[in-house]
């Protein structure tokens, strides 16, 4: 049987919204199914999701035994996407950052393009509610990759994305160790290197009302190194393929 649609959802501590954000997408379109990956939540989301959810065959739960970080969270999520036969496969934050109403621009888009960002920088900057040195941060990531890897995108950390699924057939995943920022990265980079088609749609992204924000220094260290392991493949490893 081949599925159409899977939104992967990343959650840690995320009761206050999830319930909200599963019945917002679920309402978008029948097609749409979602999966759940929680780290082992103290505030037990995974634990709601599992009870409350228990009937419905679109919503999908895969619960972590710890707080093991977002890019291993999206590599299970694809691993599931695979294994179950969806086409397109999206990445989307809990807490309303990223609009829901979105997804369904971005599958539009997908429709002629292999990856589909939700861009906070492709017109202009539209980010509401973000603190100015988080802002610059984000901003400066971007540029920063730009300069060192060549990657043509403008929000090259953007979270908010639609992959159909030859991209995330195409990459080694078991080789991706990257979290956070570097991820999302890393996994633009790989896709423009094989030649898929990108595109980009601007967002409008609204920083969390409820719940707290899990971006953190050791995060944006990272990403720092990770362009350049990705630029110069020989000096540091392995080509990212």
């Amino acid at each position: 049987m081949q599925n159409e649609i899977l939104v992967i959802i990343p959650t840690y501590n995320e009761i206050e919204n999830v319930e909200k954000m599963i019945n917002t997408v679920l309402g978008l379109d029948g097609k749409i199914d979602i999966l759940i990956v929680d780290d082992n939540s103290p505030d037990k989301t995974g634990e709601f999701v599992k009870t409350e959810y228990s009937k419905e065959k679109r919503v999908n739960l895969i619960e972590r035994a710890g707080k093991l970080g977002l890019g291993t969270a999206y590599i299970e999520g694809f691993k599931f996407a695979l294994e179950n036969n969806y086409q397109y496969i999206l990445e989307m934050d809990c807490d309303f950052s990223h609009n829901p109403k979105d997804i369904l621009r971005l599958l539009e888009a997908a429709e002629e393009n292999d990856l589909v960002i939700g861009s906070r920088y492709i017109q202009g900057v539209n980010v509401v509610n973000w603190p100015l040195r988080r802002l610059i941060l984000s901003i400066g990531a971007s540029l920063y990759t730009r300069i060192v890897t060549g990657l043509p995108v403008k929000d090259a950390t953007s979270g908010f994305k639609c992959f159909k699924r030859k991209v995330i057939e195409s990459i080694e995943l078991d080789k991706i160790h990257s979290n956070g920022y570097s991820f999302q990265i890393e996994m633009h980079y790989r896709t423009w290197k094989k030649g898929f088609k990108i595109k980009e749609i601007p967002i409008v992204f609204t920083d969390r009302i409820d719940g707290v924000s899990k971006m953190g220094k050791n995060i944006v260290k990272e990403a720092i190194f990770m362009v350049w392991k990705l630029r110069f493949p020989k000096i540091f490893g392995k080509s990212k393929k």
